[in-house]
């Protein structure tokens, strides 16, 4: 029987999904606004290129040494990347731990107040990073950002709360659509408010911590301040008290490795799918803009430009194709031409040497990933029991979470070492695993609640 207070297909249903399109938004928005200010917070940390003898500057020269002996036109550019991938990959690997645990921890106590936890963790972390004049602040800044960045898997058990087995995929593709818009707007916002500068408005602030990227800190704490608001106000429970599951025994650990012994054999399936095709997909977006700069002299500006484009289709599949065809086509379906778009994607991006090829390549990566990952995760969800939505859809994106932090470091030295064709050759060969694996997910029921 269906709680009739989160009945689905109400109109308080609807605005739930309102309310946590706009979380989602604002909160990926904050945390994508540091993406293109990584190589510059190389010169800020590293002033003299080789950091002396400063214990940050030891970790980065083995970084640096290999970018000269790879060969590289810029040995000092391709450094600042390798070091923002593993920024990246510190909040990555922290999401992975922590996502299954705030999503069990919010089958137990709900999703409102879990959302109000880790948003309040973000607004501390980007409060620390605002202060960051030293390179360990902004490391415990992204540490505490990671660990506070599952609030994710918990916005999507709150979806799954209210929307029925049926519509479940058409629910869920307004994470996709968040997702989408956020990443166009977040590094177009980061760069342009990079160009203020407090040190050089009021040097004197240099003594309280202040740095050059202390103002696109203080937009993502504003943003944050306004999603804890937004939350608090408007957010209502989705999860009443009887469908939460009391405390079990075998979750008292961590959760995390429940990815590797999850006991639903197509849940556990679907997030290895999943796992293997984000591993392939992660590195493809972190090499993107190599590429483009490698085949056709893209500026920064361009590189921008280009994500906007696999951004708008990114956000037209999933709040066009996905919510219409999910119910008449089936999950599978839709992640499996996914999939098959990915491994189309990736052989055509190591062909392309013409603009027309790349673009083409463009949009098919955005239809996979756009039809695939609101797909998977509703088959994760139907696959699930009610009191098991938040731990199970928590695994599910730290396997994500795994692959952004592996996917990128691995995708750049096949590229800088083999070269730019056979890295997306080896992407193509990846994402047929996923492919075949997924060719054996039964067919969810759905039911009527």
């Amino acid at each position: 029987m269906i709680d009739t207070s989160i009945s689905p297909d109400t109109k308080g249903n609807h605005s739930r999904l309102g309310v946590i399109f706009l979380t989602l938004f604002l909160d990926l928005v904050g945390f994508s606004i540091i993406f293109p200010l990584f190589p510059a917070m190389l010169d800020y940390y590293l002033p003299s290129g080789d950091g002396g003898h400063s214990l940050l500057g030891q970790l980065i020269a083995p970084l640096a040494n290999w970018a000269e002996r790879s060969g590289a036109a810029d040995p000092r550019f391709m450094t600042a990347v390798l070091f923002g991938g593993i920024l990246g990959s510190l909040y990555s690997i922290l999401q992975f731990i922590c996502a299954p645990l705030w999503g069990a921890y919010s089958d137990r106590v709900g999703r409102r107040k879990v959302l109000l936890i880790t948003i309040s963790g973000l607004a501390l972390s980007y409060i620390l990073w605002f202060f960051a004049a030293s390179f360990w602040v902004l490391v415990l800044a992204r540490v505490l950002g990671g660990a506070m960045g599952g609030n994710l898997s918990v916005a999507t058990a709150a979806v799954a709360d209210t929307t029925t087995r049926a519509k479940r995929s058409s629910g869920l593709a307004i994470i996709g659509i968040a997702f989408g818009l956020g990443f166009i707007v977040g590094p177009a916002i980061g760069g342009l408010f990079a160009l203020i500068d407090l040190t050089e408005i009021a040097p004197s602030l240099k003594a309280f911590g202040i740095n050059p990227f202390s103002v696109p800190a203080l937009v993502s704490l504003t943003l944050t301040a306004v999603n804890l608001a937004w939350v608090y106000r408007r957010f209502e429970e989705t999860l009443p008290e009887s469908k939460r599951e009391q405390a079990k025994p075998e979750r008292r650990g961590l959760a995390v490795f429940r990815i590797f012994q999850c006991s639903e054999p197509a849940t556990r399936r679907t997030n290895f799918v999943y796992l293997i095709y984000m591993l392939a997909f992660s590195g493809m977006e972190f090499t993107l803009t190599f590429l483009a700069v490698e085949r056709f002299a893209f500026s920064p500006a361009q590189n921008g430009g280009m994500f906007v484009f696999i951004g708008l289709i990114l956000v037209l599949v999933q709040g066009g194709i996905v919510r219409r065809l999910a119910t008449p086509v089936g999950e599978k379906r839709l992640a499996l031409a996914g999939l098959a778009c990915g491994v189309a994607a990736f052989l055509a991006l190591a062909m392309a040497m013409q603009l027309g090829l790349f673009f083409g390549a463009l949009a098919l990566m955005a239809f996979s990933i756009g039809l695939a990952s609101p797909t998977l995760s509703a088959l994760v969800s139907l696959y699930s029991n009610e009191s098991d939505q938040g731990a199970n859809l928590g695994i599910f994106r730290s396997a994500g979470s795994l692959a952004r932090a592996i996917g990128p470091l691995v995708a750049a030295f096949v590229y800088f070492v083999y070269g730019s064709k056979s890295a997306y050759l080896f992407g193509a060969v990846v994402v047929i695993l996923p492919l075949v694996m997924a060719l054996k997910l039964p067919k969810p029921h759905k039911g009527t609640s």
